[in-house]
C-alpha cells in the first residue's frame, strides 16, 4: 500500500474511520507516516494531533480505543479508509460518532450472527459447531432444515403458545440465514430485492 503523504504541505493524510461491523462513519482524523506505522504496529488507530502537535492514539486517555481491522487507500493514494472496532463512544463529547449519530447495525444482532455464520462456514472442516456440521453435509441438508423449520412455524402459528411460536420462528430465520450463506448471499441482498419491489 502506497500513501502519498507528501501531497499535502503538512504531510497529513485524511483518515476516515468506519465501524467495521456496522459500516457507520465514526470520525475523521489525520495521519502522517509515523501515525500510520504506529497504527499498523499496535493495531490501535493512531493519528497526528494538530492541536497537540504529536502522535495521538485514539482513547489513550478515555479508554475508547479504535481496534484496527483494515486500511484502504483511495484512488489518488492520499486518503485513508480505516475500518475499526470501537471500544465505546468515538467522539470526545461522548457520542458514538463525531456527527452525533447512533452507531448501530442496520440489522442489529442479525449482522453479528451473519458474521458468526460466515466464519463457521469457512472453517467447516475444522469447527465442531452446528453450523459447520450442516455446511459439511451440503446445501441439500441446509435447505431441508429450512423446510422442516417452516413447517414447525406453521404448526405453532395455529396454536396459542406464543413462546413456542417465537422460538420456532427464530429457528426458521437462523436456518434461512444459513441457506442464504450457502448460496453466497446475505440479508442485505434480500433487502435490495424488497426495496426494488417497493419502488
Amino acid at each position: 500500500m502506497k500513501i502519498d503523504f507528501n501531497k499535502y504541505t503538512n504531510e497529513l493524510a485524511p483518515a476516515v474511520i468506519q465501524d467495521a461491523r456496522t459500516k457507520t462513519v465514526l470520525m475523521l482524523g489525520f495521519m502522517n507516516e509515523a501515525a500510520f506505522q504506529k497504527t499498523i504496529a499496535t493495531n490501535r488507530v493512531t493519528f497526528y494531533s494538530r492541536s497537540k502537535q504529536r502522535l495521538w492514539t485514539k482513547g489513550e486517555e478515555s479508554g475508547n480505543v479504535l481496534d484496527l481491522v483494515s486500511i484502504a487507500v483511495d484512488c489518488d493514494n492520499d486518503t485513508l479508509l480505516i475500518q475499526a472496532n470501537p471500544a465505546g463512544p468515538t467522539c470526545h463529547k461522548g457520542t458514538d460518532t463525531c456527527w452525533g449519530e447512533e452507531n448501530k447495525s442496520h440489522f442489529g444482532f442479525l449482522s453479528e450472527l451473519e458474521t458468526i455464520i460466515k466464519n463457521r462456514s469457512e472453517d467447516k472442516e475444522n469447527s465442531q459447531s452446528y453450523v459447520a456440521s450442516l455446511f459439511r453435509e451440503g446445501i441439500n441438508k441446509v435447505a431441508q432444515k429450512v423446510g422442516e423449520e417452516a413447517v414447525e412455524v406453521i404448526i405453532e402459528a395455529k396454536d396459542t403458545n406464543d413462546e413456542l411460536f417465537l422460538n420456532e420462528s427464530a429457528d426458521l430465520l437462523f436456518h434461512y440465514m444459513l441457506l442464504l450463506r450457502a448460496k453466497g448471499y446475505a440479508l442485505q441482498d434480500v433487502e435490495k430485492v424488497l426495496v426494488t419491489r417497493h419502488k
